[in-house]
């Protein structure tokens, strides 16, 4: 089969194509066709530095993915030809999506959901599980609760200002000028953060703080996550490897929940709960209340070295999306 692997760390240089064997499904494994994968900001990461989770190499990168299955294995409830996606690896001892076809644990997907495409459905894996465990699982987002989503703009971001929306939130965000009115469409009020006053009027906004502060970016912008929450309030945080002054949350009684969409893949538990999350956002992308924005660019496979190039000038507009199988997508 075809892949893209990396032999050492470096730039996007380092993702080279190659031939590999179909991968051998483990027991209880199926083995999926893969369609199509998306870059997310822990794939350039590992690519570049390995943060400690890289897999032996050659390593195939990339968790998010989309496809058909090709062998649902034995006593599987999925069948030959069913479309699914979820999150598969690209972490240490968990091959990922940029290679034609993978052996994927099956509490790692989910039937895709009716509607979307299987590049849509490539890009939601990573972004959506994030958002849905942040706002839901972890911080109790109730309807009437004011949320604002710090990088509302961002891959994570917009799907959790989607999200929050529909559970009745009243939602602000925070994005860059160009952003803002796409997020309006989402029912988010948007707050341009490069404003010099931008903290004053987010808390003239929500009448002193928000409920819920979901925090995408870190540094920071977790330290403003913290000034902006109400007293007793919940700061849901996904970027948070650095060191902050805790003293707000001890002043106001905040409890601060750290979302690692990672942890299942790496630790082996919480599977079983990933697929229910799965089956809830194609449940909510079937509603209609969630979609993912992505950029007009397509890559194949082989363009996966410029894929990451995209992704990381800065000039990408939604997820930057890997066609894996251009026949099936």
């Amino acid at each position: 089969m075809r892949a893209v692997t990396i032999a050492e760390l470096g730039g996007p240089e380092v993702l080279r194509e190659t031939e590999l064997p179909v991968p051998i499904q483990g027991e209880g494994e199926a083995l999926i066709r893969v369609a199509a994968t998306s870059v997310n900001p822990i794939d350039a990461k590992i690519r570049a530095r390995g943060m400690g989770l890289v897999a032996d190499f050659p390593a195939i990168l990339h968790g998010d993915m989309s496809g058909i299955v090709e062998d649902p294995g034995s006593g599987s409830e999925f069948r030959k030809g069913d479309r699914v996606y979820g999150l598969i690896g690209g972490v240490k001892g968990r091959p990922g999506a940029l290679a034609q076809f993978a052996s994927v644990d099956p509490g790692l997907i989910a039937p895709m959901p009716q509607g979307l495409s299987f590049a849509e459905c490539a890009a939601l894996p990573v972004i959506g599980l994030t958002a849905l465990q942040a706002l839901v699982s972890r911080a109790a987002l109730k309807s009437g609760d004011s949320l604002l989503v710090q990088g509302g703009g961002g891959g994570v971001g917009h799907i959790a200002v989607q999200l929050g929306a529909a559970l009745g939130a009243r939602v602000f965000a925070t994005c860059s000028a160009s952003d803002m009115q796409w997020l309006r469409s989402y029912g988010a009020l948007p707050f341009d953060y490069c404003s010099p006053g931008l903290e004053e009027d987010l808390l003239r906004a929500s009448d002193g703080g928000f409920d819920l502060v979901l925090d995408t970016v870190g540094t920071e912008s977790l330290d403003r996550a913290f000034r902006m929450a109400a007293a007793n309030g919940r700061v849901a945080a996904i970027a948070a490897r650095s060191t902050h002054d805790l003293s707000q949350l001890h002043a106001k009684g905040l409890s601060l929940h750290v979302v690692y969409s990672l942890l299942p893949l790496l630790m082996g538990q919480g599977r079983s709960l990933y697929r229910s999350l799965l089956v809830e956002l194609a449940r909510r992308a079937e509603a209609g209340e969630l979609r993912p924005r992505l950029d007009p660019r397509r890559f194949l496979l082989g363009d996966s070295a410029e894929a990451h190039r995209h992704f990381e000038s800065g000039e990408a507009r939604g997820k930057v999306i890997i066609l894996v199988d251009p026949e099936l997508v």
